[in-house]
């Protein structure tokens, strides 16, 4: 597997990006429009590359994921919306996910030892196999930070036991309005902290 800074990348990767992340947050994008073909357009612009990673197995691209401290992950475009879905949606997506993605407030402060770890996912042909996992360790390990927060919804399970697999552990939720139409009923922010290690004192006399 190779893992590297999406910026780094030969060819065009945007298009790949874009299928994984669509399948991957379908469950909330899939209000502006279901045909998921119109999506994968629609998203292909926006990825930050400076701050995104990529997981490559087979020459395709298994996995995403950013990380960034106070830099938009991504940068989305009105002409791009409107292109693919019209007018109204095109505009009422822009204005929307404009706020939650690229202008996202966290519920605390992102210090400046801290790295934020966004938009995690995995192509469907390669779930299971442990490729998010190992994108992720890659990331923490290469990156600078002192510690990694991350934002998930509390009915995605799997994710969850992913990250404290991870070594991240809950340390805030925050309940979310409509529930019941969204399903979800938390978001749950966790965080992992790199362990220092210890200077050797040498040979005690």
């Amino acid at each position: 597997m190779n893992i590297i800074r999406a910026n780094e990348a030969k060819g065009k990767i945007r298009n790949e990006m874009s299928v994984i992340f669509v399948d991957g947050f379908y469950q909330w994008l899939n209000y502006f429009s279901k045909d998921k073909a119109k999506l994968y357009r629609t998203f292909a612009h926006m990825f930050n590359t400076e701050v995104f990673y990529t997981a490559a197995a087979d020459n395709h691209i298994a996995s995403i994921a950013a990380c960034t401290n106070n830099t938009p992950a991504v940068r989305l475009k009105y002409s791009e919306f409107r292109k693919h879905l019209g007018l109204i949606m095109g505009s009422i997506a822009y204005i929307i996910l404009k706020k939650e993605f690229e202008k996202k407030q966290y519920p605390f402060q992102i210090s400046e030892n801290m790295g934020a770890i966004e938009f995690v996912a995995t192509s469907v042909n390669y779930r299971g196999q442990g490729v998010a996992a190992e994108l992720l360790k890659s990331i923490m390990d290469s990156a600078s930070y002192d510690e990694y927060v991350l934002e998930v919804a509390d009915t995605n399970t799997n994710a969850i036991k992913l990250y404290e697999k991870l070594g991240f552990a809950e340390f805030m939720r925050i309940p979310q309005k409509h529930s019941e139409r969204s399903g979800v009923n938390h978001l749950v922010y966790m965080k992992h902290v790199k362990k220092k290690e210890v200077e050797s004192l040498g040979p005690i006399l």
